[in-house]
Parts: structure tokens; C-alpha cells; sequence
């Protein structure tokens, strides 16, 4: 398991980072099933296993902290035995999943009463707390047009738009990304996800930079959801994944390089709100 989830994670197979840390942690529950001699055999291999986990996608703040919280908190704990050990560990990994979940949750419940029946708004790739705010505005009544970018160059918006398609109250419309422009013209709000944000930075998947740059632009606010606990001050230095270029241009290139970025940073002074599981913040 712990293998196939790095693979996914490797290859973006599970796009939202929240999905990514709830997977990447559960992963590790793969240990508690093999057999160890001694204790410090078995913290010895959590910790491998955890490097590895973490090294997946080093970008992924949710990811870094989940998986390093359960790590810690058997390594540092006075065990006596291997299935003390075990027992630890699946507790630990219950807790921050369900930690995870419920701030995911929180988050998309605080963002309702901002989403303005009848709004048209865009947004950007696949979030699933800005998937799971809407499906809870549209649960309470309320009606809103959507543009998703399509999010090159895997077109990962595309997921965004049929999830929204079969969902009662959204009409959903994907564009591609350099028509974000023409498209905000027509918006009262941007909703995004975040991979994290520190200090005065946003990043997030790579396109959102010129959407919140054009929407400053055209007076049209945007919105950032998701997890306090992607917002980080210290103890952590975000580090972008640049991506095979065969995703963006699959035949061979010729006499120039091809960059292919997973994520852009955003100036928090772009947006005008996040709304976290501990409310919204003003920037």
C-alpha cells in the first residue's frame, strides 16, 4: 500500500492535497499488519516509510504535517512492546485523519454564508473543500453559474466540471485557462483551494497566480478555502514540483527545454479573503 499510494501521489492520481494527506497517513496503517522483532525495529521502519511518504510530494504542507505528526508521536512515546507500538500508531493516524476531515468540513460549512445565491464565480482546478462548500450552498438553496478552468496541463479542471454537472443548482461551463479573463468579466467571486499558504504567500496548482492577478484587476475578490493548518509560518519551506514534459508536449523537444510546474505562488495581498475550519480572515 505504502508503495501504490507514493505512485499516486508521484502522479498526481489523488488531486486534492487534503485527499493526499488523508492518504498518505493511512498508508502507514500498512506497517501494523508486518511482523517486527523489537520495537525499535518497528520505529525504525515508520520512520523509513515515513520519509518516503513525505518525500512523494515534498510541496504538500498537509501531507508533511500529517505524516510527520504520527511519526513523532510514536517515536517520541515510551513503548514496551511492538503491539503497543502498532496500537499507538493506528490511534495517532485515526486522530489526524479525522483532524484532516473535520477541518475540511468546517472550512467548507464556514465558506456557505459567503457564497451569494445566484453569484457566478470561477474556480480553478480540484478543490474538494470548495466541491463540498458548494454542495453544501446548494443543499441550503442556494443557485450559482461556475467556470472551472480546465487546469493544464492535466486537465484536472475537467474533474471539477463534472463533479459540479451532476450536482442540483450549479451550472457548470469549463473554459480554458488563458480565458480566465473573458470569463471574470462576468464573475462576483474567485473560490480556490490552497495547496498552503506561508507567510504571504499562496501556492497553489500552477495558473492561479494570473487568475488572482486579472481578477485584481477587474475588481472581482477572491476567496481562498481550506485547512488552518495549511496556513504555516515556520517549520516549513515550500518546494515546487516540476513535473515530466511529456505532460505537456509529448513528442520530443527540439533545440528547447520545456518546463512543466506543478504549482505558482500567489501574493496574499491578490486576495481578498480564507476561510479556514477557524472562520475567515480578512487580507
Amino acid at each position: 500500500m505504502i508503495d501504490e499510494t507514493v505512485e499516486e501521489i508521484q502522479e498526481m492520481q489523488t488531486h486534492s492535497s487534503s485527499v493526499v494527506a488523508v492518504r498518505a497517513t493511512r498508508a502507514l496503517e500498512e506497517l501494523t499488519g508486518r511482523e517486527f522483532a523489537t520495537v525499535e525495529e518497528y520505529v525504525r521502519a515508520l520512520e523509513r516509510n515515513g520519509s518516503v511518504l513525505r518525500r512523494a510530494n515534498p510541496s504538500h504542507a498537509s501531507l508533511q504535517n500529517a505524516v510527520r505528526g504520527v511519526v513523532e508521536d510514536v517515536t517520541d512515546a515510551d513503548l514496551e512492546s511492538v503491539a503497543e507500538a502498532k496500537e499507538l500508531t493506528r490511534e495517532r493516524i485515526d486522530a489526524v485523519v479525522s483532524r484532516i476531515e473535520s477541518a475540511k468540513d468546517r472550512a467548507a460549512e464556514n465558506a456557505v454564508a459567503h457564497l451569494e445565491d445566484g453569484a457566478t464565480l470561477l474556480t480553478h482546478d480540484y478543490s474538494s473543500t470548495v466541491i463540498e462548500a458548494l454542495e453544501r450552498a446548494t443543499d441550503a438553496g442556494k443557485r450559482f453559474d461556475v467556470y472551472v478552468t480546465e487546469a493544464r496541463p492535466r486537465y484536472i479542471g475537467r474533474k471539477t466540471a463534472r463533479t459540479l454537472a451532476g450536482m442540483d443548482g450549479v451550472e457548470a461551463t469549463l473554459i480554458t485557462d488563458s480565458a480566465n479573463g473573458f470569463a471574470l468579466e462576468e464573475c462576483d467571486r474567485v473560490v480556490v483551494g490552497m495547496d498552503c499558504i506561508v507567510d504571504e504567500t499562496l501556492y497553489n496548482r500552477v495558473g492561479t497566480f494570473p487568475i488572482a492577478a486579472t481578477a485584481a484587476q477587474l475588481d472581482v475578490p477572491v476567496t481562498v478555502l481550506g485547512s488552518a493548518a495549511k496556513i504555516v509560518s515556520e517549520g516549513f519551506v515550500f518546494e515546487n514540483d516540476f513535473r515530466s514534459s511529456v505532460e505537456v508536449m509529448p513528442e520530443p523537444a527540439e533545440g528547447f527545454d520545456v518546463e512543466n510546474p506543478a504549482y505558482d505562488a500567489t501574493p496574499t495581498s491578490l486576495l481578498e479573503s480564507v476561510i479556514t475550519d477557524e472562520g475567515r480572515r480578512e487580507f
